[in-house]
Protein backbone atom coordinates (compact mmCIF):
# COMPACT_ATOMS: atom_id res chain seq x y z
CA UNK A 1 0.00 0.00 0.00
CA UNK A 2 1.37 3.39 -0.89
CA UNK A 3 1.67 5.89 2.13
CA UNK A 4 -1.16 8.96 1.22
CA UNK A 5 -3.51 6.21 -0.60
CA UNK A 6 -6.63 6.90 1.76
CA UNK A 7 -7.42 10.71 2.10
CA UNK A 8 -8.01 12.01 5.86
CA UNK A 9 -11.12 13.96 6.16
CA UNK A 10 -11.33 17.12 7.77
CA UNK A 11 -13.74 19.88 8.10
CA UNK A 12 -11.96 22.94 7.20
CA UNK A 13 -8.35 23.00 4.86
CA UNK A 14 -6.17 26.41 5.11
CA UNK A 15 -3.95 26.41 2.67
CA UNK A 16 -1.13 29.25 3.70
CA UNK A 17 -0.25 30.07 7.71
CA UNK A 18 0.11 33.92 6.38
CA UNK A 19 -2.06 36.33 8.50
CA UNK A 20 -5.36 35.62 6.41
CA UNK A 21 -4.46 31.56 6.93
CA UNK A 22 -3.65 31.39 10.58
CA UNK A 23 -6.55 33.50 12.14
CA UNK A 24 -8.90 31.56 9.77
CA UNK A 25 -7.59 27.83 11.09
CA UNK A 26 -7.58 29.45 14.91
CA UNK A 27 -11.38 30.86 13.98
CA UNK A 28 -12.65 27.61 12.90
CA UNK A 29 -11.26 25.62 15.54
CA UNK A 30 -13.34 27.92 17.57
CA UNK A 31 -16.78 27.28 16.20
CA UNK A 32 -15.95 23.58 15.77
CA UNK A 33 -14.13 22.60 13.16
CA UNK A 34 -11.51 20.20 12.67
CA UNK A 35 -8.79 21.92 10.63
CA UNK A 36 -5.97 21.31 8.88
CA UNK A 37 -3.18 24.16 8.20
CA UNK A 38 -0.56 23.70 5.13
CA UNK A 39 2.24 25.98 4.29
CA UNK A 40 5.44 24.86 2.63
CA UNK A 41 7.04 28.13 4.77
CA UNK A 42 7.94 28.50 7.84
CA UNK A 43 4.40 29.93 10.14
CA UNK A 44 2.99 33.19 9.91
CA UNK A 45 3.68 33.39 5.87
CA UNK A 46 5.89 36.56 4.09
CA UNK A 47 4.13 39.46 6.89
CA UNK A 48 6.09 38.15 9.84
CA UNK A 49 9.08 36.85 8.18
CA UNK A 50 10.03 38.49 5.01
CA UNK A 51 7.65 41.51 5.27
CA UNK A 52 5.92 43.84 7.66
CA UNK A 53 7.37 42.42 10.99
CA UNK A 54 11.55 42.25 9.78
CA UNK A 55 11.09 45.21 7.78
CA UNK A 56 9.26 47.59 11.04
CA UNK A 57 12.22 46.18 12.84
CA UNK A 58 14.90 47.61 11.01
CA UNK A 59 12.21 50.62 10.22
CA UNK A 60 12.93 51.21 14.21
CA UNK A 61 15.78 50.14 14.56
CA UNK A 62 17.21 53.05 11.83
CA UNK A 63 14.97 55.68 13.68
CA UNK A 64 16.48 55.02 16.87
CA UNK A 65 20.24 55.24 15.55
CA UNK A 66 18.88 58.87 13.65
CA UNK A 67 17.82 59.87 17.21
CA UNK A 68 21.07 58.94 19.06
CA UNK A 69 22.83 60.87 16.54
CA UNK A 70 20.29 64.05 15.93
CA UNK A 71 18.99 65.10 19.99
CA UNK A 72 21.49 68.05 20.57
CA UNK A 73 18.65 70.30 20.35
CA UNK A 74 16.95 68.57 22.96
CA UNK A 75 20.25 68.65 24.82
CA UNK A 76 20.66 65.30 24.37
CA UNK A 77 24.32 64.28 22.77
CA UNK A 78 25.87 60.74 22.41
CA UNK A 79 29.18 60.19 21.08
CA UNK A 80 30.82 57.61 18.95
CA UNK A 81 27.37 56.44 17.79
CA UNK A 82 28.07 53.22 15.62
CA UNK A 83 25.65 50.43 14.35
CA UNK A 84 26.79 46.80 14.87
CA UNK A 85 24.04 45.28 12.06
CA UNK A 86 24.73 41.88 12.38
CA UNK A 87 23.84 42.20 15.93
CA UNK A 88 20.55 44.69 14.44
CA UNK A 89 19.85 41.39 12.38
CA UNK A 90 20.02 38.75 15.24
CA UNK A 91 17.48 41.02 17.16
CA UNK A 92 15.54 41.23 14.21
CA UNK A 93 15.28 37.79 14.24
CA UNK A 94 14.61 36.96 17.82
CA UNK A 95 11.36 39.54 17.03
CA UNK A 96 10.76 37.66 14.41
CA UNK A 97 10.78 34.21 15.96
CA UNK A 98 8.72 35.30 19.18
CA UNK A 99 6.01 36.10 17.04
CA UNK A 100 6.25 32.96 15.01
CA UNK A 101 6.35 30.74 17.98
CA UNK A 102 3.07 32.72 19.40
CA UNK A 103 1.69 31.72 15.96
CA UNK A 104 2.05 28.23 16.66
CA UNK A 105 1.60 28.47 20.47
CA UNK A 106 -2.13 29.74 19.46
CA UNK A 107 -2.46 27.31 16.91
CA UNK A 108 -2.05 24.14 19.15
CA UNK A 109 -3.89 25.19 21.94
CA UNK A 110 -7.02 25.64 19.24
CA UNK A 111 -6.19 21.95 18.34
CA UNK A 112 -5.33 22.98 14.64
CA UNK A 113 -2.98 20.40 12.98
CA UNK A 114 -0.34 22.52 10.93
CA UNK A 115 1.06 20.47 8.19
CA UNK A 116 4.22 21.63 6.50
CA UNK A 117 3.93 20.49 3.07
CA UNK A 118 2.88 21.48 -0.78
CA UNK A 119 -0.20 21.41 -1.70
CA UNK A 120 -1.61 20.34 -5.00
CA UNK A 121 -5.67 20.12 -5.78
CA UNK A 122 -6.64 16.82 -7.24
CA UNK A 123 -10.15 17.16 -7.35
CA UNK A 124 -13.11 20.12 -5.97
CA UNK A 125 -12.88 18.51 -2.56
CA UNK A 126 -9.29 16.91 -2.46
CA UNK A 127 -5.35 18.27 -1.98
CA UNK A 128 -2.71 15.96 -2.03
CA UNK A 129 0.25 17.73 0.17
CA UNK A 130 3.65 16.07 -0.30
CA UNK A 131 5.58 16.84 2.60
CA UNK A 132 9.53 15.67 3.39
CA UNK A 133 8.94 12.26 4.40
CA UNK A 134 6.14 11.58 2.70
CA UNK A 135 2.39 12.55 0.91
CA UNK A 136 -0.42 12.30 2.28
CA UNK A 137 -4.38 13.81 0.93
CA UNK A 138 -7.39 15.29 2.57
CA UNK A 139 -11.10 15.23 1.71
CA UNK A 140 -12.29 18.59 2.84
CA UNK A 141 -15.83 20.33 3.33
CA UNK A 142 -14.46 23.87 2.91
CA UNK A 143 -11.10 25.36 2.25
CA UNK A 144 -9.70 28.46 2.65
CA UNK A 145 -6.76 29.69 0.03
CA UNK A 146 -4.25 32.39 1.44
CA UNK A 147 -1.27 31.40 -0.36
CA UNK A 148 -0.19 35.26 -0.36
CA UNK A 149 2.29 36.38 -3.00
CA UNK A 150 5.57 37.22 -4.02
CA UNK A 151 8.04 39.39 -5.27
CA UNK A 152 7.43 40.75 -9.03
CA UNK A 153 10.91 39.64 -11.08
CA UNK A 154 11.68 42.09 -14.28
CA UNK A 155 13.11 40.27 -17.15
CA UNK A 156 16.25 42.76 -17.44
CA UNK A 157 16.99 42.38 -13.55
CA UNK A 158 16.74 39.06 -12.22
CA UNK A 159 17.00 38.33 -8.36
CA UNK A 160 20.34 36.63 -7.78
CA UNK A 161 23.81 38.28 -6.87
CA UNK A 162 23.33 42.04 -6.24
CA UNK A 163 19.87 42.41 -7.83
CA UNK A 164 17.74 42.01 -4.69
CA UNK A 165 14.32 41.61 -3.56
CA UNK A 166 12.55 42.77 -0.44
CA UNK A 167 13.73 39.39 0.62
CA UNK A 168 16.80 39.51 0.19
CA UNK A 169 17.12 43.02 1.21
CA UNK A 170 16.04 42.44 4.65
CA UNK A 171 19.03 39.69 5.12
CA UNK A 172 21.60 42.61 4.23
CA UNK A 173 24.74 41.56 6.18
CA UNK A 174 25.72 44.99 6.11
CA UNK A 175 24.78 48.16 5.41
CA UNK A 176 25.78 48.69 1.59
CA UNK A 177 27.37 52.06 1.14
CA UNK A 178 24.98 52.50 -1.65
CA UNK A 179 21.28 51.06 -2.99
CA UNK A 180 19.60 51.98 -5.82
CA UNK A 181 15.81 51.53 -5.44
CA UNK A 182 13.57 50.33 -8.83
CA UNK A 183 9.86 51.23 -8.22
CA UNK A 184 9.11 53.98 -5.76
CA UNK A 185 6.14 52.30 -3.86
CA UNK A 186 5.79 52.22 -0.41
CA UNK A 187 8.00 48.93 0.14
CA UNK A 188 10.79 50.45 -2.26
CA UNK A 189 10.44 54.21 0.15
CA UNK A 190 10.46 51.99 3.33
CA UNK A 191 13.21 50.37 2.70
CA UNK A 192 14.97 52.92 1.05
CA UNK A 193 14.31 55.33 3.82
CA UNK A 194 15.59 53.00 5.88
CA UNK A 195 19.35 52.30 4.34
CA UNK A 196 19.19 56.01 3.89
CA UNK A 197 19.10 56.31 7.76
CA UNK A 198 21.65 54.24 8.29
CA UNK A 199 24.14 56.18 5.93
CA UNK A 200 23.24 54.16 2.54
CA UNK A 201 23.71 56.47 -0.48
CA UNK A 202 20.14 55.57 -2.16
CA UNK A 203 18.73 56.58 -5.58
CA UNK A 204 15.34 55.80 -5.93
CA UNK A 205 13.94 55.11 -9.87
CA UNK A 206 10.58 55.52 -10.30
CA UNK A 207 8.43 55.20 -13.45
CA UNK A 208 5.72 57.72 -12.35
CA UNK A 209 5.42 61.06 -12.22
CA UNK A 210 6.14 61.08 -8.16
CA UNK A 211 7.23 58.21 -5.56
CA UNK A 212 3.79 56.24 -4.10
CA UNK A 213 1.98 56.27 -6.88
CA UNK A 214 -1.76 56.53 -5.60
CA UNK A 215 -1.31 58.43 -2.83
CA UNK A 216 -2.16 62.36 -2.77
CA UNK A 217 0.56 64.76 -3.53
CA UNK A 218 -0.04 66.28 -0.49
CA UNK A 219 0.94 62.99 1.69
CA UNK A 220 4.23 62.30 -0.83
CA UNK A 221 5.82 65.47 -0.66
CA UNK A 222 6.88 65.50 2.44
CA UNK A 223 8.13 62.14 2.22
CA UNK A 224 10.18 63.15 -0.50
CA UNK A 225 11.82 66.39 0.97
CA UNK A 226 12.33 63.88 4.13
CA UNK A 227 14.52 61.59 1.69
CA UNK A 228 16.22 64.40 -0.12
CA UNK A 229 17.34 65.09 3.82
CA UNK A 230 18.76 62.14 4.20
CA UNK A 231 21.09 62.63 0.58
CA UNK A 232 18.65 59.81 -1.50
CA UNK A 233 17.91 61.01 -4.85
CA UNK A 234 14.89 60.31 -6.25
CA UNK A 235 14.41 60.22 -10.14
CA UNK A 236 10.88 60.16 -11.32
CA UNK A 237 9.74 59.23 -14.86
CA UNK A 238 12.48 56.54 -15.16
CA UNK A 239 12.43 53.59 -16.83
CA UNK A 240 14.96 50.84 -16.02
CA UNK A 241 16.05 49.23 -18.78
CA UNK A 242 19.45 47.10 -18.22
CA UNK A 243 22.13 46.28 -15.59
CA UNK A 244 25.88 45.16 -15.24
CA UNK A 245 27.48 43.06 -12.53
CA UNK A 246 31.16 44.91 -11.58
CA UNK A 247 33.30 43.59 -9.79
CA UNK A 248 32.42 45.35 -6.16
CA UNK A 249 28.56 46.82 -7.44
CA UNK A 250 26.06 47.19 -10.20
CA UNK A 251 25.30 49.77 -12.75
CA UNK A 252 21.82 50.46 -13.87
CA UNK A 253 20.76 52.26 -17.53
CA UNK A 254 17.79 54.23 -17.31
CA UNK A 255 15.85 56.28 -19.48
CA UNK A 256 14.61 59.98 -18.19
CA UNK A 257 13.26 63.16 -19.38
CA UNK A 258 14.28 61.98 -22.47
CA UNK A 259 17.89 60.97 -21.68
CA UNK A 260 19.76 58.06 -21.03
CA UNK A 261 21.65 57.76 -18.07
CA UNK A 262 23.37 54.92 -16.08
CA UNK A 263 24.06 54.70 -12.13
CA UNK A 264 26.23 52.56 -10.03
CA UNK A 265 25.64 51.23 -6.81
CA UNK A 266 26.80 48.17 -4.52
CA UNK A 267 23.18 46.95 -4.90
CA UNK A 268 20.37 46.98 -7.17
CA UNK A 269 16.85 46.51 -4.85
CA UNK A 270 14.12 45.87 -7.58
CA UNK A 271 10.26 46.51 -5.92
CA UNK A 272 7.81 47.29 -8.55
CA UNK A 273 5.31 44.86 -7.10
CA UNK A 274 4.10 41.46 -5.98
CA UNK A 275 2.22 38.73 -7.91
CA UNK A 276 -0.33 36.17 -6.36
CA UNK A 277 1.24 32.99 -5.45
CA UNK A 278 -1.90 31.26 -7.57
CA UNK A 279 0.52 28.53 -9.60
CA UNK A 280 1.19 25.09 -9.73
CA UNK A 281 -1.81 24.57 -7.20
CA UNK A 282 -4.17 23.02 -9.94
CA UNK A 283 -6.44 25.62 -9.18
CA UNK A 284 -7.67 25.52 -12.70
CA UNK A 285 -7.77 21.92 -13.27
CA UNK A 286 -10.57 21.89 -10.55
CA UNK A 287 -12.59 24.98 -12.07
CA UNK A 288 -11.19 27.71 -10.08
CA UNK A 289 -11.54 31.04 -11.88
CA UNK A 290 -8.55 33.00 -12.05
CA UNK A 291 -7.47 35.98 -14.17
CA UNK A 292 -5.38 36.73 -16.72
CA UNK A 293 -2.93 38.19 -14.02
CA UNK A 294 -3.30 35.74 -11.20
CA UNK A 295 -6.35 36.95 -8.86
CA UNK A 296 -8.26 34.17 -7.81
CA UNK A 297 -12.08 35.60 -8.63
CA UNK A 298 -14.39 35.54 -5.42
CA UNK A 299 -17.75 37.31 -4.50
CA UNK A 300 -18.78 39.57 -1.75
CA UNK A 301 -17.86 36.29 0.70
CA UNK A 302 -14.70 35.79 -0.77
CA UNK A 303 -15.95 32.58 -2.34
CA UNK A 304 -14.85 31.52 -5.78
CA UNK A 305 -16.66 29.86 -8.66
CA UNK A 306 -16.11 26.40 -6.76
CA UNK A 307 -18.57 26.55 -3.81
CA UNK A 308 -16.54 24.74 -1.55
CA UNK A 309 -13.63 26.92 -2.03
CA UNK A 310 -12.86 30.10 -0.47
CA UNK A 311 -9.68 32.59 -1.17
CA UNK A 312 -8.38 36.09 0.81
CA UNK A 313 -5.55 37.71 1.19
CA UNK A 314 -2.91 38.94 -1.46
CA UNK A 315 -4.64 36.39 -4.43
CA UNK A 316 -7.54 38.06 -4.30
CA UNK A 317 -7.72 41.72 -5.50
CA UNK A 318 -7.54 44.60 -3.03
CA UNK A 319 -5.30 46.18 -0.23
CA UNK A 320 -2.64 43.64 0.13
CA UNK A 321 -2.20 44.63 4.21
CA UNK A 322 -2.36 42.25 7.00
CA UNK A 323 -5.04 43.67 9.13
CA UNK A 324 -7.58 43.81 6.51
CA UNK A 325 -7.19 40.26 6.29
CA UNK A 326 -7.20 39.22 9.86
CA UNK A 327 -10.30 41.38 10.50
CA UNK A 328 -12.33 39.64 7.75
CA UNK A 329 -11.01 36.38 8.49
CA UNK A 330 -11.71 36.09 12.13
CA UNK A 331 -15.74 37.14 11.27
CA UNK A 332 -14.98 40.93 11.59
CA UNK A 333 -16.43 41.81 7.90
CA UNK A 334 -17.65 39.74 5.27
CA UNK A 335 -18.25 43.05 3.15
CA UNK A 336 -15.27 43.26 1.02
CA UNK A 337 -16.77 46.87 -0.43
CA UNK A 338 -16.14 48.13 3.18
CA UNK A 339 -13.32 51.40 3.46
CA UNK A 340 -9.94 50.20 4.66
CA UNK A 341 -6.72 51.89 6.51
CA UNK A 342 -3.57 51.98 5.60
CA UNK A 343 -0.33 53.45 7.40
CA UNK A 344 3.04 53.70 5.35
CA UNK A 345 6.14 52.57 7.96
CA UNK A 346 7.92 56.05 7.17
CA UNK A 347 9.33 59.47 8.04
CA UNK A 348 6.80 61.70 7.66
CA UNK A 349 4.28 58.80 8.31
CA UNK A 350 1.48 58.64 6.46
CA UNK A 351 -1.84 57.50 6.92
CA UNK A 352 -5.05 56.74 3.84
CA UNK A 353 -8.13 55.86 4.49
CA UNK A 354 -9.90 54.37 1.48
CA UNK A 355 -12.82 52.17 -0.19
CA UNK A 356 -11.93 48.74 -1.20
CA UNK A 357 -14.58 48.79 -3.72
CA UNK A 358 -13.38 51.23 -6.80
CA UNK A 359 -16.93 51.07 -8.17
CA UNK A 360 -18.63 52.53 -5.54
CA UNK A 361 -18.71 56.63 -6.17
CA UNK A 362 -19.42 59.43 -3.53
CA UNK A 363 -22.84 61.22 -3.31
CA UNK A 364 -23.02 64.70 -5.34
CA UNK A 365 -21.66 67.45 -2.86
CA UNK A 366 -19.74 64.91 -0.58
CA UNK A 367 -16.24 65.03 -0.54
CA UNK A 368 -13.98 61.84 -0.98
CA UNK A 369 -10.92 62.80 0.95
CA UNK A 370 -10.14 65.12 3.96
CA UNK A 371 -6.96 66.08 5.84
CA UNK A 372 -6.64 65.46 9.25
Amino acid sequence: MVVGDFATEVDVLVVGAGPGGYVAAIRAAQLGRSVVLVDKADLGGVCLNRGCIPSKALISASRRYEQMRHSAEMGLTATDVAVDFGKTQSWKRDVVGKLTGGVGALLKGHGVQVVKGEAYFVGEDTVSVSTEESGQRYKFNHCILATGSSPVELKAFPFGGRILSSTEALELSHIPQSLIVIGGGYIGVELGQTFARFGTKVTILEGADGILPGFAPELTRPVAKKLQQYGAEIVTGAKATAAKETGDGVAVTFEAAGQTREVSAEYVLVTVGRRPNTRDLGLESIGVAIDDRGYVEVDRQCRTSVGRIFAIGDIVKGPALAHTFVRRESGGGGDRGACVRSRLQMHPRRGVLRSRNRQRRPERGRSESARL
